[in-house]
């Protein structure tokens, strides 16, 4: 079940997020910088994942927090990790690994809810009627509610039906 709401996705009640990064992400702009001011503790995990594990693009990494908060970081984004290397934009195809790789998490260990902003369409700068049929095809006929944050309105809690 998917809806599309406004409001500030850190007001969420879903019981997971799950945003678009590059595998060298700073989480210093959008989304990814709201969520290490939220919790510092994911941006430092997931700094140490990346120069453990050298991710690629396509994949995802789970982060668990305090509260039971859990956070699907969706590697959309092109991005190397040799010094100075820049994240990228997102592809269509990383897009696509990537939601099937969260369909498979949400399939081995289910949520209640989840809340997704417009899917890499802001620094991925990807259009959204590319994503969002993709997102349909693995998600839609998931049993829980699913929340898109269409539009961002800072401090506004969304109407999740």
């Amino acid at each position: 079940m998917i809806h599309e709401v406004s409001g500030d996705i850190l007001l969420t009640k879903a019981k997971a997020i799950a945003h678009g990064v590059a595998p060298n992400d700073h989480f210093d702009s959008g989304l990814a910088l709201r969520l290490r001011e939220q919790w510092p503790a994911m941006a430092k995990d997931f700094r140490h994942y990346a120069h453990q594990t050298h991710p690629k693009p396509g994949e995802m990494w789970v982060w668990g927090g305090v509260g039971g908060v859990r956070i699907f970081n969706l590697l959309t984004q092109e991005g190397g990790h040799e010094h100075g290397a820049k994240s990228g934009r997102a592809t269509v195809a990383n897009v696509n690994h990537c939601l099937r790789r969260l369909r498979h998490a949400l399939d081995k260990d289910p949520v209640d809810s989840l809340a997704l902003p417009k899917l890499a369409t802001g620094v991925g700068a990807l259009a959204w009627e590319d994503v969002f049929p993709l997102l349909k095809n693995h998600l839609g006929d998931l049993p829980i509610p699913i929340y898109i944050y269409s539009t961002y309105h800072e401090g506004q809690q969304a109407d999740e039906p």
